[in-house]
């Protein structure tokens, strides 16, 4: 449960990243002109955009996927203890 909640927490922290890289690209190319590199700039930028929301996508369906893993492996648990439950033991050193 605790890596479906670092799924989560990733998923949150990664949510304003595409704003920031808007945010630190601003006046990049203000007065640049048509330098080159400002067009593999953009490239660069619009890769990372697209594996950052990849990532929170992944994350996302992660977390899902973890829960109900556990909650899977809870019934299972809980289906083996119910079947011993009902298992009779004899008494240790008990009456002959």
């Amino acid at each position: 449960m605790r890596a479906a909640g670092g799924a989560d927490q990733l998923v949150t922290l990664l949510g304003p990243v595409k704003g920031e890289l808007d945010v630190a690209h601003q006046g990049v190319t203000a007065g640049a002109g048509a330098l080159s590199a400002l067009a593999e700039l953009g490239a660069v930028r619009a890769s990372w955009e697209r594996r950052f929301e990849d990532a929170r996508k992944e994350c996302g369906s992660l977390g899902g996927k973890m829960r109900a893993v556990v909650r899977g492996q809870t019934q299972a648990n809980e289906a083996v203890k119910s079947g011993f439950d009902g298992v009779k033991t004899p008494s240790v050193g008990g009456a002959r």
